[in-house]
C-alpha cells in the first residue's frame, strides 16, 4: 500500500504570495517579477511556489477574469437545460467546449419548480446573439433535452477567490 501524500503546509512565503495575489496578479508586463519584489523572493521562486500550490490544490487556476460588460458584452445569459440524466455528463463536456461558453456545469434539479440540471454561461453583445448561441446548444443537445430557459444578468457581481487576513 502506498503512503498517503503529505498535506500541503504553506510557509510564510506561500502565505505572503496568497495575500499578494488575492486581488489578482499585478497588471504589469512582468507580474511575477512585481510579486517577487513585494514578497522578497525571485521571480523564479514565485512561479515555482505558485505552481506547487496549484499542484497541491491550494490554487485552482491562474487566469484572466475579464469584465464582459467593459468589453461590450452586455447580454450575458445563463442558459439552463433539462437534459436526460443518462446524457448530461457527456453532453455537458461537449457544450463546455463551445467557444462562446465561458463555463458549463451540472447542478441538481429542484423539482417540481426547477427541472434544469445543465447550466452554460454565454456572453454576447445582444440578446439576439445569446438566443442564436442557445439555439446552437439546443441543436447539439437534441433529443436529450426536454426543456430550456435563459436567465439574463441584471447586475455585475464581484468575483473573488479565497481571502485571508493579515
Amino acid at each position: 500500500m502506498n503512503a498517503p501524500e503529505p498535506l500541503f503546509s504553506p510557509d510564510a512565503l506561500d502565505l505572503a504570495l496568497i495575500r499578494a495575489t488575492q486581488g489578482g496578479l499585478p497588471l504589469v508586463p512582468q507580474p511575477y517579477h512585481a510579486l517577487a519584489e513585494v514578497v522578497g523572493a525571485t521571480a523564479d521562486e514565485v512561479m515555482a511556489r505558485l505552481a506547487r500550490m496549484q499542484q497541491a490544490g491550494i490554487i485552482r487556476r491562474i487566469g484572466a477574469v475579464p469584465n464582459h460588460y467593459a468589453l461590450g458584452y452586455k447580454a450575458n445569459g445563463m442558459t439552463v437545460w433539462d437534459v436526460a440524466d443518462s446524457e448530461v455528463d457527456r453532453l455537458g463536456e461537449i457544450v463546455g467546449q463551445l467557444p462562446f461558453v465561458s463555463h458549463c456545469y451540472r447542478r441538481p434539479r429542484r423539482l417540481p419548480l426547477w427541472p434544469y440540471n445543465l447550466f452554460a454561461m454565454v456572453h454576447a453583445k445582444s440578446r439576439e446573439e445569446v438566443e442564436a448561441m442557445a439555439a446552437e446548444i439546443a441543436a447539439l443537445l437534441g433529443y436529450a433535452c426536454k426543456g430550456r430557459d435563459i436567465l439574463y444578468s441584471s447586475r455585475i457581481l464581484k468575483k473573488t477567490g479565497l481571502r485571508i487576513g493579515g
